[in-house]
């Protein structure tokens, strides 16, 4: 028992050694690293700086940051009780994000880790199942912005299980009112609360007793989520003017792409909940329900069907939150379409790994000889997710250094010769969220909450471009969250660099809308050729060696 446990303990921390090891170019390179530029670069970590230097960190509900379209509602950035506002608002930005990554990581793995250990694979000749799948979950390519809000989740069971099965300890609260200060309720935890009052209320149903402190302990961690998110609260609950958001709409997809959607992302995923689990972690999950099949081990091993079952069933529903058959209840209930219910694939990531590991155990106890097997199972797992390291991943796409630019934004800072708030600014060809992160007053972002008057009038600016594409039109109309000078030649692409040859030929802005919200300049990544035509100027192109981008400062005459 002592060698297993010392084993077991080596192996705990060799665990966390690869994880340090994996994040280790994100703390050697710093702002020369690659890292995620979709909802991530464009958006969040702009968004946190923008945050940061606003005076608003602790504003009212009704505040707003004049620095993004004349007035960003203040609730449009989140809650100031998330951990990672503050690592962006106390540390400059890759240390910030360095730092949010390990955080999540190292939480992910003990969580996974305890989870397993204590509730599914107790015996300790199984710790290796437990530590490997536990590392090969933390090292899943999570959205980063997201922290633990998926991530977190086997750490939030283990607490609950343990409260469920009778445990009083001081630990267990303790996880529970720790983790919405690092995660996000409407990105993984409202469905997962959900989903653990289903649970109790089968406990319920089963003949198992009430168990008021297992309720009383989900309905703790959904008060302290709603304390954290009270801005969000707010907006929910309290009816102000249509947002953004009020113009969403989601049910589009005819039957038979439903059904491609739901093996799609089955076998695939989701950009935000990415489990990289089709080569590897499905195989396993198939032969461990082979040997069910063939063996009749349906009650011995019910959970690992029961989790298979589920892992289908939310790729299902995800799907099929898509299809158009919906339609008549979105009309009728509009929160069908302000409120993403299709997250409740969020909870994938810990059904499937936790599936994983009882796979690899069933794989063991019923094929002889298999266990190597297994161990090459997990080793090849774990090797995979390294090479689905941000480094490797996006190294063909820019560095952060390279993506904001703070040197070549300050040139051409110095040559505007004018305080950042007395003009207003756009991007064509790149992202707004470079020109925020540098400090400009943009009139375009990318935000999935702000005034629907704001994009109307917005609108204006861009109708004749819209009018032209159909792609583009859909795009705003039918949800907008990315509020940008579309044009009908660059469509929806955002990220020109300086060595295109791309050039905008026939562009026909409204400037005089433009102008009445206070636009002077236009940063464009590519030349527009009739700039004339549009009673633009162009002042001056700007490069910088250590910028990506190749900006043409236009004037408005």
């Amino acid at each position: 028992m002592y060698f297993n446990v010392k084993y077991e303990y080596k192996l705990f921390w060799l665990g966390l050694l690869i994880i340090f090891l994996y994040l280790s170019p994100l703390f050697i390179l710093g702002e020369n690293a690659h890292i995620r530029v979709h909802d991530n670069l464009d958006s969040n970590l702009a968004w946190y700086k923008v945050l940061s230097r606003s005076g608003e960190m602790f504003g009212s509900i009704n505040a707003t940051i004049p620095q993004v379209i004349n007035g960003l509602p203040r609730n449009a950035l989140g809650t100031e009780f998330s951990g990672i506002v503050w690592l962006h608002h106390l540390f400059p930005t890759m240390i910030a994000y360095a730092l949010s990554q390990a955080i999540t990581r190292v939480f992910a793995f003990i969580g996974m880790y305890l989870l397993l250990k204590k509730h599914f694979i107790q015996e300790s000749r199984w710790s290796y199942l437990c530590v490997g799948v536990a590392l090969a979950f933390a090292l899943t390519p999570f959205w980063p912005s997201g922290m633990l809000s998926t991530l977190g989740m086997p750490l939030a069971l283990w607490a609950f299980l343990n409260i469920r099965n009778g445990e009083r300890s001081w630990v267990n609260y303790f996880v529970l009112t720790a983790l919405p200060l690092y995660s996000s309720f409407v990105l993984g935890f409202f469905f997962f609360l959900f989903a653990l009052g289903v649970f109790w209320l089968a406990d319920v149903m089963r003949g198992k007793g009430w168990n008021i402190r297992f309720l009383f302990s989900i309905v703790y961690m959904l008060i302290i989520f709603l304390l954290v998110e009270y801005r969000l609260v707010s907006s929910f609950i309290f009816e102000g003017d249509p947002n953004s958001r009020d113009e969403y709409f989601h049910a589009r997809l005819s039957f038979w792409r439903s059904v491609r959607l739901t093996f799609k992302n089955f076998v695939l995923g989701h950009t935000h909940v990415m489990t990289v689990h089709g080569l590897i972690v499905l195989p396993v999950l198939l032969i461990a329900l082979y040997i069910i099949f063939s063996k009749r081990l349906w009650k011995q091993e019910k959970a690992f069907v029961f989790l298979f079952i589920l892992n289908f069933a939310l790729s299902t529903w995800y799907a099929f939150w898509f299809y158009k058959g919906w339609l008549p209840l979105t009309e009728r209930f509009h929160f069908m379409d302000t409120f993403n219910f299709a997250r409740f694939h969020f909870l994938r990531p810990l059904i499937i790994y936790m599936g994983f590991a009882l796979g690899l155990k069933i794989i063991v106890k019923h094929l002889i000889g298999w266990e190597k097997t297994v161990h090459f199972f997990i080793i090849a797992q774990i090797l995979i997710l390294f090479a689905f390291n941000d480094e490797v991943v996006h190294h063909k796409k820019p560095t952060v250094k390279e993506f904001y630019s703070e040197d070549l934004f300050e040139e051409i800072k110095d040559h505007i010769k004018l305080p950042v708030d007395q003009y207003r600014v756009v991007s064509i060809g790149i992202h707004p969220a470079i020109a925020q992160y540098n400090g400009f007053y943009t009139l375009d972002t990318y935000n999935n909450f702000y005034p629907l008057s704001y994009k109307y009038q917005f609108r204006k600016i861009i109708e004749n471009e819209l009018a032209k594409n159909k792609t583009i039109k859909t795009y705003f109309d039918e949800w907008g969250g990315r509020c940008y000078i579309f044009t009908n030649e660059l469509g929806k692409h955002y990220m020109f660099k300086k060595n295109t040859k791309k050039s905008i030929k026939e562009l026909n802005l409204n400037i005089k809308p433009f102008k009445e919200m206070g636009g002077r300049y236009i940063f464009s990544a590519v030349p527009i050729d009739n700039a004339s035509e549009n009673n633009l100027i162009l002042e001056k192109i700007f490069t910088h060696k250590d910028s990506l981008w190749k900006i043409h400062l236009y004037k408005v005459i």
